[in-house]
């Protein structure tokens, strides 16, 4: 029976091989340290704390990007607090105007079209990021989990849209261990998490799972446990675990980098 025992880490070796590997990699791109956008949900806040431990906090540049009347208050406190609390200062851009005028502009644009437009959203939100990493030659340190990409939970070229990707080989259950060690703001830890893209979206809600019995799946998944096995092993209805499954299977093409037609062998 896999329970969620089986994906227990030790945080204390995993917080010195992440920090051992954002250093590595903001070094050997010559750049002058990293920045991370900050939503206030447990994944940017485990990542920034992790950047600062791996950089020092002068090297760490944190954004928050609200959208007004969507992203709540308590989240912009929640980034705040967090800052104050590692030693850094936070910019906050307002996202609200830049939608507004794509909103008027955008072909296509259909209010009832969420997912669409809540695409639109992550994509401005990394143009933005971008923006700073190009002024300050910082790295852009991305905050995906591994629950999210395995099922396809991200943005193409929008939270996926970064450098590095630290956590992006933990589950979600693994990312609340490490927060605890981190001894994050319990506040964080204990929040709902969401993609905001509108009010009261949530990631579970919309992945049709909560995220212990996703882990569970996708952890017997990656063991290469066919349908009837995941369902014994993890005792998660068959409905359910069929539903991730299509959901990994579809998402397939957002994991893989753009295909390219090889043309050097081929005649001309």
């Amino acid at each position: 029976m896999i329970t969620l025992q089986d994906l227990t880490i030790d945080p204390i070796k995993v917080e010195k091989m992440i920090t051992k590997f954002i250093k590595k990699s903001v070094e050997e791109a010559g750049l002058n340290g990293a920045i991370v956008a900050v939503s206030g949900g447990i994944d940017s806040a485990v990542v920034l704390s992790l950047t600062v431990k791996a950089l020092g906090p002068k090297r760490v540049t944190a954004l928050t990007l609200p959208e007004r009347d969507i992203t709540p208050k308590q989240d912009i406190d929640d980034v705040m607090q967090l800052v104050t609390e590692l030693g850094l200062t936070c910019d906050c851009v307002d996202i609200t105007p830049t939608l507004r005028v794509m909103r008027e502009d955008l072909p296509l644009y259909s209010p009832s079209n969420r997912v669409a437009f809540g695409n639109v959203k992550a994509r401005t939100r990394m143009i933005i990021v971008y923006h700073y990493a190009n002024i300050l030659n910082r790295m852009v340190v991305g905050t995906s989990n591994k629950s999210e990409l395995y099922t396809g939970y991200f943005t193409k070229y929008g939270d996926s849209g970064v450098d590095i990707m630290p956590i992006g080989d933990l589950y979600k259950n693994q990312v609340r261990q490490l927060a605890l060690h981190l001894n994050l703001p319990e506040q964080i830890i204990k929040k709902v998490p969401t993609a905001g893209f509108w009010p009261g979206q949530t990631d579970e809600g919309e992945l049709g799972i909560d995220y212990d019995g996703l882990d569970l799946i996708l952890y017997a998944w990656s063991k290469g446990f066919e349908l009837p096995r995941i369902v014994e092993e993890t005792g998660v209805p068959i409905q359910q675990v069929e539903m991730v499954l299509r959901r990994v299977r579809g998402t397939e093409h957002k994991r893989r980098p753009p295909t390219i037609l090889r043309l050097s062998k081929a005649p001309i």
